[in-house]
């Protein structure tokens, strides 16, 4: 069992947040790694749906989707109902397809802000991508190339307002390092030792009491 095997076994044995299904946020900079843990917890979870926050905002409105993640997506799941929300289409700059989004044991949502103070009462667990913003943005820059230097130019400072009113990593239970093989998995701010804890962090991993 290597670690996204540990840590999927530990999400899977918490409570239910939202409804029946057990919401996970994987929060951090922009560029930190966050859509690459989100795909391989979710194929260790086998194939738990994930919640990408790219798709619910738009150009004029980078943090403003919190409406549509209540509407589309945590009143439906609140119901054990399956979410259906409209993907946004950043090229044509227009909401496009419905998605559907089941209430699966566990719903990853992943994304700048995922963790902010509106989702927080919903969420299971707290993941934060233990990156910092300048490198994270770097990476991100690299991955978007030069045509998209003026977004991110006006992204970084959107991003370090939102965080300055509305920070996460305060609230994380893990923080997540990614590593040459795999992630290192250490508490967060939000933990602290109580002895009926059903996660804990040792070795480097999450586990379950």
């Amino acid at each position: 069992m290597n670690d996204l095997d540990r840590a999927a076994d530990a999400l899977l044995r918490l409570p239910p947040s939202c409804g029946p299904v057990r919401l996970v946020a994987v929060d951090g900079h922009a560029g930190s790694g966050k859509s690459t843990l989100a795909g391989r917890l979710a194929a260790a979870l086998r194939d738990a749906p994930v919640l990408h926050l790219d798709d619910l905002a738009t150009h004029e409105e980078l943090f403003a989707w919190t409406g549509r993640l209540r509407e589309q997506v945590l009143a439906p799941l609140s119901r054990g109902e399956t979410a259906v929300y409209h993907r946004y289409d950043w090229g044509a700059r227009r909401f496009g397809e419905a998605v559907e989004l089941a209430a699966a044991p566990v719903v990853l949502v992943e994304g700048v802000g995922a963790g902010r103070r509106a989702v927080r009462p919903f969420l299971a667990w707290l993941l934060w991508m233990e990156r910092g913003a300048e490198e994270s943005w770097e990476r991100g820059r690299r991955r978007d190339g030069a045509e998209q230097a003026a977004f991110w130019d006006g992204w970084t400072v959107a991003e370090t307002r939102h965080f300055a009113e509305d920070p996460s990593r305060a609230a994380a239970d893990t923080l997540v390092r990614e590593c040459e093989e795999g992630y290192d998995w250490l508490p967060g701010p939000a933990v602290t030792a109580v002895a009926d804890q059903i996660i804990t962090h040792r070795d480097g991993f999450m586990s379950v009491n």
